[in-house]
């Protein structure tokens, strides 16, 4: 590293006021990897000098970096190796949508945005699928697809084997961050569509056909690589499903 870049460096790790708490460490490595001063496998300064750059206690920044581990930026790791200290890590596709799921359940947003959003990606992702999705992939497709068929399916399952369904079909359109997007929204829904489901009552059964049939629908157009019909059939189950569950459409 040359005396520039040396230089350059300790200015990007400037002193944040003391008043501010850990969070303001959190921000300033944000900031670095924003910023692409830092990438993923680079070394973060040691935790004591860290805390001597930003002129905060050596409390401060372990309790900051301790946070960007548990969010999966970081990895911790003791010893003298190669592989010892503090290092930026590459965002594991489960921590990404963790935080999506956990910030769509507790943000209370309307349900009017959240079938939107749905739309908007999941729409995308059947166009996507229809070109892109391998055979491997479609197989898989109808595998979900033929065990959601069977009559004696209890409510749990289905619903388990809906959301595999669509979150098959994000990963088949690949786009990665259109695929976590989806899962964390559908997986944020897990919940309230299990108690919608047994909400249904006697009326379940005439439900359930309707969603097997957009299922059958979509895989169609799926395996004809039409992805006019995969958006047009992805829409309508959609639009479809929300208006049939008034457990769920009920905003509040």
């Amino acid at each position: 590293m040359t005396t520039a870049e040396q230089d350059h460096g300790d200015a990007a790790w400037r002193p944040v006021a003391r008043s501010h708490t850990y969070e303001l460490v959190i921000d300033r490595v944000e900031e670095q990897i924003l910023s692409g001063a830092l990438r993923v496998g680079d070394r973060l300064p040691a935790e004591r000098d860290l805390a001597s750059m930003l002129g905060v206690s050596r409390s401060a920044v372990r309790e900051a970096l301790r946070s960007l581990q548990a969010q999966g930026v970081l990895r911790m790791s003791v010893g003298t190796g190669p592989d010892s200290g503090t290092t930026v890590a590459a965002l594991p596709n489960q921590a990404l949508t963790r935080f999506l799921r956990l910030h769509v359940a507790l943000a209370n947003f309307p349900l009017h945005d959240v079938v939107e959003a749905r739309l908007m990606l999941e729409r995308e992702s059947a166009r996507n699928a229809a070109l892109r999705a391998t055979e491997s992939e479609l197989d898989e497709l109808v595998r979900l697809v033929d065990a959601m068929d069977d009559p004696d399916l209890d409510r749990d399952r289905f619903n388990e084997l809906d959301t595999a369904f669509h979150v098959a079909i994000a990963e088949a359109g690949g786009n990665r961050l259109v695929a976590d997007m989806t899962t964390a929204i559908r997986e944020s829904l897990r919940l309230p569509l299990r108690q919608a489901f047994h909400d249904l009552g006697d009326s379940w059964t005439r439900i359930a056909e309707g969603l097997r049939a957009d299922h059958r629908a979509v895989l169609e157009a799926l395996r004809a690589r039409d992805g006019d019909a995969a958006e047009r059939h992805m829409t309508d189950h959609i639009r479809d499903f929300y208006a049939k569950i008034p457990a769920v459409t009920r905003d509040g």
